[in-house]
């Protein structure tokens, strides 16, 4: 029974660190994130200190998203239907990709499988563009 209570109140201690911990690592996580947009819209050919201020800023990096692949802004709307969602950012990440100068498939990666397209995303951004980028 004491024992129980000293883990307890050592758990009840350590709680707010934890918080802490999450919140900052949540935030670092957006910027990170943010940054990465802004050099994936500077690779093809938007200046970066505009686009990292709409990569930061909720729902306008969808914006920003839709700008780098050339598609209209009315697809924001489709966006925000679900299952449309998915085909809508399919076409969108493969018109990335390929702006880029990488496979129209990557899209599909980004879009679908679950820590690859944390990898193909980050190849994206970082790697060398190839000669077909627009």
């Amino acid at each position: 029974m004491e024992q129980e209570m000293i883990v307890n109140s050592q758990i009840q201690q350590m709680s707010p660190a934890f918080g802490w911990v999450s919140i900052l690592f949540f935030i670092v996580g957006y910027l990170f994130f943010a940054y990465c947009l802004a050099r994936l819209a500077k690779n093809v050919g938007m200046p970066f200190g505009s686009s990292f201020i709409w990569a930061l800023i909720p729902i306008a990096n969808f914006f920003l998203l839709l700008k780098i692949a050339e598609k209209p802004m009315w697809w924001f709307i489709l966006l925000l239907i679900p299952i449309v969602n998915l085909v809508i950012s399919i076409l969108m990440w493969m018109s990335i990709s390929k702006r880029i100068g990488k496979p129209e498939w990557w899209g599909i990666i980004i879009t679908l499988v679950p820590i690859v397209n944390i990898i193909f995303f980050l190849i994206l951004v970082f790697g060398k563009p190839n000669a077909q980028q627009a």
